[in-house]
């Protein structure tokens, strides 16, 4: 889990920053579908969610890095998020979008004024990383440049280094929670899905008219463990970090209209960052 004050400024600024304005791009239709397939009622209540988690946290670092105490809490997730989608049910529209904005950019300025070694506290960086870095990803509405590029140059980038940091039992647990024999297999896993994504991406790039199926996804992942059963560990870890590396430099390149165009939008959401959640090696 690589949390850092800079890494957490980038979230705060560039991902959070363009939330709202990336959502609102979004068709009406497809908007209402997203909020709903994350258990909300509308925008403003997610919103709501979010600002719940960044002061609750943001409470408990401020409180850390003034050395002072703090209630230890054991939390009610249910109940958490229900109080805060209540608390602002009433505001006035503009008002609750002003707060927001205003909450996130205060959120920064605090984050900033804070000395480098509060980041190293194992509380504060699991706060950073639940409400500020997680919680991104976890409330994904509509794809960032910035995000897709940061999964492929920080989770992706230890992906394997993380996995072998784990004790043998541990990976072993990890493995089995997974569905695989061997890391072989996870590996292999994860650039045949990053392939297909670039073959996809590429196309529509290339061709308005580019067509493509969908794979069937259970009898396309045992393609892929039949196809990279026979390459070395040594060529899979290379051929790994030559496709995330052309991954970065696709990404870079997409003109920025790329991400209005839902099935490129789409594919990159799934394959470099929800996948990434599929797959999380465990800290």
């Amino acid at each position: 889990m690589s949390v850092t004050k800079q890494r957490t400024l980038d979230y705060v600024e560039l991902e959070w920053g363009t939330y709202v304005e990336r959502f609102n791009r979004l068709p009406k239709e497809e908007q209402n579908k997203r909020v709903e397939e994350m258990g909300f009622e509308s925008f403003r209540d997610l919103l709501a969610h979010i600002l719940a988690w960044w002061d609750e946290g943001l409470g408990i670092i401020h409180a850390i890095a003034a050395e002072r105490p703090f209630e230890r809490k054991k939390y009610d997730f249910d109940i958490f998020n229900a109080e805060a989608v209540a608390k602002y049910k009433l505001w006035e529209a503009g008002k609750f979008m002003a707060h927001f904005e205003k909450t996130r950019q205060k959120m920064g300025a605090d984050l900033e004024s804070m000395n480098e070694s509060v980041f190293e506290n194992r509380r504060v960086k699991a706060w950073l990383h639940a409400a500020i870095l997680h919680h991104a990803r976890e409330h994904l509405v509509a794809l960032s440049r910035f995000l897709a590029l940061d999964m492929l140059e920080n989770n992706w980038a230890t992906y394997i280094e993380d996995f072998n940091c784990l004790e043998p039992e541990k990976q072993r647990e990890f493995l089995s929670n997974q569905g695989v024999d061997n890391f072989h297999d996870l590996l292999g896993h994860v650039i045949g899905w990053w392939e297909e994504s670039a073959r996809i991406i590429n196309g529509i790039l290339d061709s308005p008219a580019f067509a493509w199926q969908d794979p069937e996804t259970d009898s396309f992942n045992r393609e892929l463990i039949r196809k990279f059963s026979s390459w070395s560990n040594e060529d899979l870890v290379k051929h790994y970090e030559s496709v995330r590396l052309a991954l970065i430099d696709l990404v870079e390149r997409l003109p920025e209209d790329a991400f209005l165009n839902k099935d490129i939008e789409g594919w990159l959401a799934s394959d470099v960052v929800r996948h990434y959640d599929d797959h999380p090696i465990p800290t």
